[in-house]
C-alpha cells in the first residue's frame, strides 16, 4: 500500500494533472490505466475536468483510491452528450474490462425466457436462451431454468400448447404422450382446428400479459356450460385447467398483486461483503429470484453498491418499468433516466414505505441477508481447507486458484481434456474449460492429451500476458462500437482524448518473464496445478511446464492408492518425497473432491461430444446443404431417411431447394444415378 505523498503516488498525480490540461468540462467517462495496460478504474462525470481534479487532492481520498492513483500511468476519456449516457457507457466498460478498483457484478449468465413462436400455423411455447429473433414473442427474464420450466409445464396444463420442435411436429402420425396426459391439444395430427388453437394462443398471450382474471372467468363459464350439457369429462378437464391457473395466480409476498412488471432488488452488507437479491416479477407473477455477490465492496456503502449493481445489471437486458429497492441512492434520478434510455420507455425506481410493496422489499432483504450468511459460513470453512493445502505443500500463502486437469476418450475417439477451478469460494464453474483434442491420439496415450491441453492453456495465457504487458495504454479505436453496445448511444458523435503516462522518461516496457509468473498475468493464473496420476504423469507435466517457461506454479499429482482405494492416495510434488495424508484428513477429502469433480466434468464433456457425433445427420455430408436448407428438408420430410426416400420432383418442391440442389441431394442418396 502506497503512503500519501510517496513517489509512486506523486507520479500518478502528475499523470492526472497532465491529462487535466486538455480535459473538457463536458459529461463523459474516464479510465485510469496501469503500467501493463490494464484498466484500473472506470468512472463517469457530469463535468470531467471537475471530477478528475478531485484525484489530485490526496488528503481527501480514501486509502484504496490513493493506491489507484499511485498505479496510474495514463488516462483516457470519452465525452458524451449527457450524464445519463455517460452512466450507460461506464456500466458497459466496467462489465467488459472488469477494473479491479470498481465494484464488479459477477454475472456472465444468460437468463432464460419464455418464447411463443409466431411464424408457424400452430405456435410453439418453449424455453429460450440467447439472442431474441424476429417472428416470436418473449416473456421474462426468469431467474433460472427451473423457474421457466415450471412455467412452461403449467402453461401446457392450462392452454394445451405444443412444446415440440417444428421437425418433430411435421413427422408425427399419431398423438404423443403429452396429449394422453392432457398437456397438449395435438395439433400435429389435427385433433384441434387451427382456429381453435389460435384461440388458445390468444388466451395464453392475455394470461402472460397479466389479464388472468378474464381468462379464469372464461374457463369457469365454459366449465358450467359443459356441466349443463352433461359433458362431465370436458368439465373435469376445464376444472383441472382452472386449478393449474390458480397456482400461478396466488397473491402473496412472493407473488405481489400490486406489481405488474417489475424487479425487487435488495442489498445487504456484513463483514466487508455484500449480497444483492433480485426477484423478477412479470405479469404479477414471480419468475424466480437470484443472489449476486459483487466484488470490491469492502469500503462502499449500501447505496453505492446498489447503484453500481443496477447500472451493470441492466447493461445487457431491458429493465422493467418498475424497480423497487431497499435503500435510497445518491444518483437515483440519474439512474432512472439512464435506464429509461436503455428501455426506450420510462423506468421508475422506488423505495416503498408501506403496504404490500414494502413487504416484498423486506422479503428480498431477508433473502439477501440469509444468502450472505450462508456464503460467509461456507467461505470460512473453505479458507481453513486452503490453509491446509498451503501447509501440506509448502506454499507461502493459501492458494487463491487451484486448477485441476483430466481427460476422457474411448480408444482415442472423441477425446477431450478439461480444466476445473477451485478457490476461496469453492468450485468456480464459470472458469471451467473444455479442450477438444486436435492432434492424433494413440489409444491410451493420456500423456499426449495432457501435453496438448497444457500447451494450449499456458501457451495462450503467456501470449496474452506478453501482449497486455507490452501495451502501455489502450487506443481510442472502437469507441463507437462500445457506445452502440450500451443500447442507447449509437449514432452519436463522441470526442476522445488520451494522455500518456510516461513521466520523466521513466516508462519501462513490461515483458513476460521467462521461467516465472508472467507480468501482466491476471487473476486467472493458477497457484496450484493438480493432476490425476503418479510419478510418470508428474514428470511429463513438469516437462511441459518447463518447456513453456512456466514456474511459480505448484505442481501436484494425486495417484490412487492400492486397489484404487480412496483415502490411501499418494501425492507427488517438487521438493518433497511422495507422501500420504492421515486417514479422514479434511484436506485429503478436499483434494479428492477436486479430482473427482475434474473426472466428472471430463466424462460428461466426452459423453456430450460423443452423443453429438452420433446424432450427426447424413444431410451434413451433402455439399451445398447448410443449416437453413437442412431445417427446410427436415420440416418437409420429417427425417434424413424421409429425404433419402423422396423423389427428385418432391425434392425440387421443398422450400429453398432449387433444381441443382435437388439433383445433388438425390445423387447423394442414389450413387448409381447418372442424372437422366
Amino acid at each position: 500500500m502506497e503512503e500519501t505523498g510517496g513517489v509512486p503516488t506523486q507520479r500518478g498525480v502528475g499523470v492526472i494533472a497532465e491529462a487535466l490540461k486538455t480535459m473538457p468540462l463536458s459529461p463523459g467517462v474516464y479510465r485510469m490505466i496501469g503500467s501493463t495496460g490494464e484498466v484500473l478504474y472506470v468512472g463517469k462525470a457530469r463535468a470531467l475536468k471537475k471530477r478528475v481534479t478531485s484525484y489530485t487532492q490526496l488528503s481527501r481520498l480514501p486509502e484504496r483510491i490513493r493506491r489507484m492513483v499511485s498505479e496510474t500511468v495514463a488516462m483516457e476519456i470519452v465525452t458524451t452528450h449527457t450524464e445519463a449516457e455517460a452512466l450507460l457507457l461506464e456500466a458497459n466498460y466496467i462489465k467488459r474490462m472488469k477494473p479491479r478498483f470498481n465494484i464488479l457484478l459477477r454475472d456472465d449468465k444468460t437468463y432464460p425466457w419464455l418464447v411463443l413462436t409466431e411464424q408457424h400455423p400452430f405456435p410453439q411455447i418453449a424455453k429460450h436462451r440467447g439472442k431474441m429473433e424476429k417472428g416470436a414473442s418473449y416473456w421474462g427474464p426468469f431467474a433460472s431454468a427451473w423457474a421457466v420450466n415450471q412455467t412452461v409445464a403449467i402453461m401446457q396444463r392450462v392452454f394445451l400448447l405444443r412444446t415440440c420442435t417444428d421437425s418433430m411436429f411435421a413427422s408425427r402420425t399419431r398423438p404423443c404422450l403429452l396429449f394422453q396426459i392432457k398437456r397438449c391439444s395435438a395439433p400435429c395430427v389435427d385433433r384441434i382446428s387451427q382456429e381453435d388453437y389460435a384461440h388458445l394462443v390468444t388466451q395464453a398471450r392475455e394470461f402472460l400479459s397479466g389479464n388472468d382474471k378474464e381468462i379464469k372467468a372464461e374457463f369457469a363459464a365454459e366449465m358450467e356450460r359443459a356441466a349443463e350439457a352433461l359433458d362431465y369429462e370436458r368439465a373435469a378437464t376445464l376444472r383441472d385447467r382452472i386449478r393449474a391457473l390458480a397456482q400461478m395466480q396466488d397473491s402473496s409476498v412472493v407473488n405481489p398483486a400490486s406489481i405488474g412488471d417489475g424487479d425487487v432488488i435488495a442489498v445487504w452488507q456484513d463483514a466487508g461483503q455484500a449480497c444483492i437479491q433480485v426477484f423478477f416479477i412479470r405479469g404479477g407473477r414471480n419468475n424466480g429470484n437470484r443472489a449476486f455477490f459483487p466484488a470490491h465492496t469492502r469500503d462502499e456503502t449500501d447505496a453505492d453498491v446498489l447503484q453500481a449493481f443496477l447500472a451493470q445489471f441492466y447493461d445487457d437486458k431491458p429493465p422493467p418499468p418498475l424497480v423497487l429497492v431497499n435503500c435510497e441512492m445518491p444518483e437515483e434520478t440519474l439512474l432512472a433516466e439512464a435506464l429509461s434510455i436503455r428501455r426506450g420507455r420510462k423506468v421508475e425506481i422506488l423505495r416503498p414505505q408501506r403496504g404490500e410493496r414494502r413487504d416484498v422489499v423486506e422479503h428480498a432483504e431477508t433473502n439477501a441477508r440469509e444468502a450472505l450468511e450462508r456464503k460467509m459460513a461456507e467461505s470460512a470453512g473453505q479458507a481453513k481447507l486452503l490453509e491446509g493445502v498451503a501447509k501440506a505443500f509448502g506454499l507461502s500463502a493459501p492458494p487463491s486458484r487451484i486448477e485441476v486437469y483430466d481427460n476422457s476418450h474411448i480408444m482415442g475417439t472423441n477425446p477431450y481434456g478439461v480444466m476445473i477451478v477451485g478457490g476461496p469460494e469453492g468450485f468456480e464453474r464459470r472458469a471451467y474449460r473444455k479442450y477438444g483434442i486436435k492432434g492424433a491420439i494413440t489409444p491410451g496415450d493420456d500423456f499426449a492429451m495432457m501435453r496438448e491441453v497444457l500447451e494450449r492453456r499456458f501457451g495462450r495465457a503467456l501470449r496474452e500476458a506478453a501482449e497486455k504487458a507490452g501495451a502501455a495504454s489502450a487506443s481510442g479505436a472502437g469507441v463507437a462500437g462500445d457506445i452502440a453496445a450500451t443500447g442507447g448511444l449509437s449514432g452519436q458523435r463522441l470526442d476522445v482524448a488520451t494522455s500518456s503516462g510516461a513521466v520523466g522518461g521513466e516508462e519501462t516496457p513490461v515483458t513476460s518473464s521467462a521461467g516465472g509468473r508472467p507480468e501482466g498475468a491476471g487473476a486467472d493464473w493458477p497457484d496450484v496445478l493438480l493432476i490425476d496420476g503418479g510419478a510418470g504423469q508428474f514428470s511429463a507435466v513438469r516437462g511441459v511446464l518447463d518447456a513453456l517457461g512456466v514456474s511459480g506454479v505448484k505442481l501436484v499429482a494425486i495417484a490412487k492408492g492400492p486397489d484404487r482405494d480412496a483415502g490411501r492416495e499418494w501425492f507427488f510434488t517438487d521438493d518433497q518425497p511422495p507422501f500420504q495424508f492421515e486417514p479422514r484428513d479434511p484436506v485429503l477429502y478436499y483434494l479428492q473432491r477436486l479430482r473427482d469433480e475434474a473426472h466428472r466434468f471430463a466424462i460428461t464433456t466426452h459423453r456430450a461430444g460423443r452423443s453429438k457425433s452420433l446424432v450427426k445427420s447424413e444431410l451434413d455430408d451433402i455439399p451445398g446443404i447448410g443449416a437453413a436448407r437442412k431445417r427446410a428438408l427436415l420440416n418437409r420430410f420429417g427425417s434424413a431417411r424421409g429425404v433419402s426416400q423422396a423423389g427428385l420432383s418432391e425434392l425440387e418442391a421443398a422450400p429453398g431447394i432449387n433444381r441443382e440442389t435437388a439433383r445433388s441431394i438425390y445423387g447423394h442418396f442414389h450413387p448409381g444415378w447418372t442424372g437422366g
